[in-house]
């Protein structure tokens, strides 16, 4: 059957089906999709970008243009031959382990591979002292894919620093800046060949600084410099040596750590500060070798019973430890005694030990640094002329003339309720593996809830070799601890020295414990 529509008809059939199809389709939501794809297909930049976020990108895009080309690839290559794990690749944190991967420790040859940054246009350049470790070959890698041998000028293991020379002449240069005007927050740019990814750029901010006891089991040499920014650029192994930036493209750090579970980066990087840095190039270009001054003497974070037994109105300064494996050491001689504590140095306040290390830092062998400190309340000054630090053999060998261990004494258990500790005589496989006279009261155990476990000064294994405050006394045995205890009521403090072995019989740390007494 045919239909016969007039044309007024048709229209009115046609508006009616185009008004119920629009009315089905917004009701299935369609007209929004439809709209979407159609205005997708005439889309516009955004107009109304605000100019310093413009500005921002623009700086990170002068940055990496300023700064890749004078960053540089590293191929480090060693021959085959029996080698050893270096001091620095020992006792490194969870997660240091892979990003501190020494492959040297084969029995076969092998390449390691990092980043540096070129310093002067002759062609000095500075990176990790991992990175070149031990290696019988050194190639850099520009940018521009030129390659250069290059020659180790000197490297210096306790701050990670290595200096390196490649011949050239006209060679792009970075900037170096002022690590010490740096202030957490400000943005930092990380470039360098994590992963074998090449010149790769990464920006983040500084998260910290003085990052110190923190990242203590990087570099367990008694000298050892730790100071390290904080970053949270992503940095990865491959990103070792080379440039952290700044806005105006300065150097301010060298990319040297990361903290991480897996070897890759988990939001933490760490780098050596550049003023750092530069003084320790510096030395090894001048002189072959760094000149490191020192005071002759361990320090130690303080806590909040330090500076609450010494009258301070903050937690900040830094404690004597002792003069132990340091001959002749011009802190002693200066008056230094253990338990003091360092709150200026040159008229600048201190309030950490990487402070410190920096100002002293500053000075070559010597000099005179001038300190403020408190001994338990009193005020102290000091003037230190300070020394040259010997080399990790000649520390060996002043350590082998220490005296024989004696046998075992007496093994009386004493209960020191005060401190919440149990101590006994040093026990007999100690004694044995000791290289040096132990004698003291041992820690045999720490009471739960106690004053030791809940200020985690003191642990089991430790021996109290010494109180210093309030009067000092040798400790020889358990009962000589209990007899200076027992003069002492609930809230006073005591300062004491311990000592704590490691497993081969040498002393891993010494130091002063300041503690306010519990109940009995």
């Amino acid at each position: 059957m045919s239909l016969n529509l007039s044309k007024p008809k048709i229209a009115i059939i046609a508006s009616a089906a185009f008004v119920g199809g629009v009315m089905f389709a917004s009701s299935m939501d369609w007209t929004k999709i439809v709209g979407a794809q159609i205005r997708g297909t005439s889309g516009k930049p955004l107009s109304n970008v605000s100019s310093s976020l413009m500005d921002q990108q623009n700086s990170f895009v002068a940055i990496a243009e300023h700064v890749t080309p004078a960053v540089v690839s590293i191929d480090a290559q060693t021959d085959a031959r029996k080698a050893t794990r270096s001091p620095q690749m020992r006792n490194l944190p969870p997660g240091f382990e892979q990003f501190f991967d020494d492959p040297r420790q084969q029995d076969r040859g092998s390449e390691a591979t990092g980043t540096g940054f070129i310093v002067s246009s002759d062609g000095y350049v500075l990176t990790n002292n991992h990175v070149v470790e031990g290696a019988d070959r050194v190639t850099v890698g520009l940018s521009d894919r030129r390659s250069f041998k290059a020659k180790v000028i000197g490297t210096d293991p306790q701050t990670d620093v290595a200096v390196l020379k490649i011949e050239g002449k006209d060679l792009p240069t970075i900037a170096l800046g002022d690590d010490s005007k740096v202030r957490v927050g400000e943005w930092a740019v990380a470039i360098g060949n994590p992963l074998g990814l090449d010149f790769t750029v990464t920006a983040g901010i500084i998260s910290a600084k003085g990052r110190s006891n923190e990242l203590r089991g990087l570099n367990n040499n008694v000298y050892a410099i730790q100071d390290f920014l904080q970053t949270d650029a992503a940095i990865n192994p491959g990103n070792s040596g080379g440039p952290l930036v700044n806005l105006r493209g300065e150097v301010v750090g060298i990319n040297s750590a990361i903290a991480s579970q897996t070897g890759t980066y988990s939001g933490y990087g760490f780098a050596i500060p550049i003023n750092l840095a530069k003084t320790v190039m510096d030395d090894i270009i001048a002189h072959g070798r760094v000149r490191r001054a020192i005071m002759g003497v361990r320090i130690q974070e303080i806590t909040a019973e330090d500076a609450q037994v010494n009258g301070l109105k903050e937690i900040a300064g830094v404690k004597i430890g002792d003069f132990q494996g340091v001959e002749n050491s011009p802190a002693e001689k200066a008056g230094l005694q253990p338990g003091d504590v360092i709150i200026k140095a040159d008229g600048k306040p201190v309030d950490r030990v990487s402070t410190l290390q920096r100002i002293v830092r500053t000075h070559q062998p010597g000099e005179t640094v001038e300190l403020e400190g408190v001994r338990y309340g009193k005020k102290q000054s000091f003037k230190i002329k300070l020394m040259e630090a010997e080399g990790e053999k000649a520390a060996v060998a002043s350590a082998a003339k220490e005296k024989e261990a004696p046998s075992a004494g007496s093994a009386t258990t004493i209960v020191v309720k005060k401190l919440g500790i149990t101590v006994t005589a040093p026990p007999a496989e100690l004694l044995k593996a000791a290289k040096s006279e132990v004698f003291g009261a041992f820690v045999k155990e720490v009471e739960r809830g106690g004053t030791a476990a809940a200020t985690r000064a003191i642990g089991v294994g430790d021996v109290i070799t010494e109180v210093v405050f309030p009067q000092k006394t040798v400790i020889k045995t358990a009962a000589d601890l209990q007899k200076v205890i027992s003069g002492l009521k609930e809230g006073d403090y005591i300062g004491v020295k311990i000592a704590r072995y490691n497993t081969d019989g040498t002393v891993g740390q010494t130091g002063i414990v300041n503690v306010r007494l519990g109940g009995n």
